[in-house]
């Protein structure tokens, strides 16, 4: 997954900051009490200190937060003469008590947070098996992806992609199931995994695309769908598409050019078969040596700065110009983030492939000679 440098340090401050706050309360309340002339009694709000123990940290730490505020409830009676008085039985009881219910609240917090790890864990294995790495290079390919999950506790959603090589040629895919969770999961490793076999054994990309609905229809029900882009480079130059409710590939042309893979007909997403109606016409493009081809999933374009604009990803596409795949999509996902300046509200899935040019064209054929001799 990309991106946990800039949640981490996120979550690193909170933590620091909540950690801090029952030092922070029961300083200021001491300060407060200490104050010549001081007649209103602050000594019950030790008890915050225990109070915001209870969100970070052990239960041995809370534990020892609330004798601090106990022992400074003590300490600052005896300096304001009230030991003994009514005031101060309610103050050490008050303390007591909101100790006591922060050991409790810490006890559950920390058997949910070890729940929520262990559930991650599950999560992560479960995406790298089903988001397996994709080769860096197929065919005359070179390939890059990024995958930004939102945030959610799982950190995985139904944003899939893989590449495939095979006697007909190079095909990708890039999709993204309705809805969340494990339903969603379930969905995205049924279309891999239909995708993956496919790919290997159909002659043509509407075979693949065919057993992919099949599959589908006899899972998915109701309003469940799953939007797609399928693609076949069988060599230098040419591209096959097919586009199943998905939003249209960008393609940066090796002049500078920036422009859509629009379909010419639209098609709805896959597991819509109950809709009877046709798929989409293979779409055929032009991809010189040079040109780059972005497949992404609407969390890219749909993700809005805090004044509510969408990603502007046709304005930004010169930051794939970068010599390195890696680098260039990495620049692109680094400006998404910085665009939203917050965490995703979606899963946002990029798999940016490269045609190679003369250079890389001249370096292939070396490499693959003395295999050829």
């Amino acid at each position: 997954m990309a991106g946990p440098g800039e949640g981490a340090a996120s979550n690193r401050t909170a933590h620091l900051i909540m950690a801090a706050l029952p030092y922070v309360m029961i300083a200021m309340v001491t300060a407060v009490e200490l104050m010549p002339g001081t007649e209103l009694g602050f000594l019950s709000l030790l008890a915050l200190g225990p109070a915001f123990a209870s969100l970070v940290g052990t239960v041995r730490r809370t534990a020892v937060i609330g004798a601090i505020a106990l022992m400074l409830s003590l300490v600052l009676g005896a300096y304001d003469d009230l030991i003994g008085t009514r005031q101060s039985f309610q103050s050490l009881l008050v303390i007591t008590g909101v100790t006591a219910a922060s050991l409790v609240a810490t006890v559950g917090r920390q058997r949910r947070e070890r729940e929520l790890a262990n559930v991650r864990s599950v999560a992560e294995v479960a995406q790298r098996v089903l988001m397996r790495p994709v080769p860096r290079r197929a065919g005359h390919l070179r390939i890059a992806v990024s995958y930004t999950s939102a945030a959610a506790d799982a950190h995985i959603g139904g944003d899939l992609y893989d590449v495939v090589t095979g006697s007909a040629g190079v095909r990708v895919i890039v999709g993204d199931v309705q809805g969340k969770g494990l339903e969603a999961v379930d969905t995205a490793a049924l279309v891999l995994s239909v995708f993956r076999e496919a790919a290997h054994d159909e002659p043509d990309l509407l075979g693949v695309s065919s057993r992919l609905e099949k599959a589908l229809n006899r899972r998915l029900e109701g309003e469940d769908f799953v939007t797609a882009v399928l693609l076949e480079a069988t060599g230098v130059g040419a591209m096959t598409l097919l586009n199943y409710g998905h939003p249209a590939p960008l393609i940066l042309h090796a002049d500078g050019r920036v422009s859509f893979a629009e379909p010419e007909e639209t098609a709805p997403p896959l597991g819509m078969g109950t809709l009877d109606v046709e798929g989409p016409v293979p779409h055929r493009i032009r991809f010189r040596p040079g040109d780059q081809m972005l497949l992404y999933t609407d969390g890219v374009i749909e993700a809005r700065d805090p004044e509510g604009r969408f990603y502007p990803l046709a304005e930004r596409a010169f930051l794939l110009k970068n010599d390195n795949p890696e680098a260039a999509l990495e620049a692109l996902r680094l400006d998404l983030v910085a665009h939203v300046a917050a965490p995703l509200h979606d899963d946002a899935a990029m798999l940016l492939l490269r045609q190679s040019g003369g250079r890389d064209l001249m370096r292939l054929g070396r490499t693959a000679a003395p295999l050829l001799g």
